[in-house]
């Protein structure tokens, strides 16, 4: 089987790698922690009355745990495990 990198890959490989090479040093935990803070925001905000704030935080939870999960599998698995498989 063949392995061709494209141009396009390439440069995507590297974005890719150069940006989860910083994000691989945020611990875990602080993701955790900014979904836990998203939540208490927006419970706070929706005592306050301010219900449409409190919708807008609140939706920052799942997006702060998908990328602690994405954090995490960097982390144990490297994104350039596929790559070097082939």
């Amino acid at each position: 089987m063949e392995s061709r990198v494209h141009k396009g890959q390439a440069r995507e490989d590297s974005f890719t790698g150069a940006i989860e090479q910083r994000t691989s040093q945020v611990p875990s935990t602080a993701y955790l922690a900014a979904a836990i803070s998203s939540m208490a925001a927006s419970a706070v905000l929706k005592i306050m009355g301010r219900s449409d704030w409190s919708l807008f935080v609140g939706q920052w939870a799942p997006a702060f745990l998908i990328m602690g999960v994405y954090n995490k599998m960097v982390k144990q698995h490297g994104s350039d495990s596929w790559s070097q498989a082939a």
